[in-house]
C-alpha cells in the first residue's frame, strides 16, 4: 500500500484535534512532528485531501504526497517512529 506524507497549518486547535483524529482513522500511521504526519492507504492522494478537509476551514492548508523512495529526516518523535518511517517510506 502507498505512503502519504500529509503537512497541513490548521488556525483552530478544535479543527486540528479533528484533523488529528482522522489522521489516526487510516489505521496506519506515523506523526512525524506537529504538522506532519505519514498514513498508509489505498485512496489516492486527492481522496485523503478531500477526506481531510471536511474537518478543516477552507482557509486552513493541506498537502498530501505519496512518498518516494528515498526520504531523510532528523528528530522524529522516537525510536519506534524512526522504525515505522524506515519500514514504510
Amino acid at each position: 500500500m502507498p505512503c502519504y506524507i500529509v503537512t497541513f497549518e490548521v488556525a483552530n486547535t478544535a479543527n486540528k484535534d479533528k484533523l488529528t483524529e482522522l489522521l489516526k482513522s487510516y489505521g496506519t500511521y506515523c506523526p512525524i512532528n506537529a504538522n506532519c504526519w505519514a498514513i498508509v492507504t489505498n485512496s489516492t492522494a486527492v481522496q485523503v485531501r478531500d477526506k481531510l478537509m471536511d474537518v478543516i476551514l477552507s482557509s486552513d492548508k493541506i498537502f498530501v504526497i505519496k512518498s518516494g523512495h528515498e526520504a531523510a529526516w532528523r528528530n522524529v518523535y522516537g525510536d519506534k517512529n524512526t522504525d515505522w518511517l524506515k519500514e514504510k517510506l
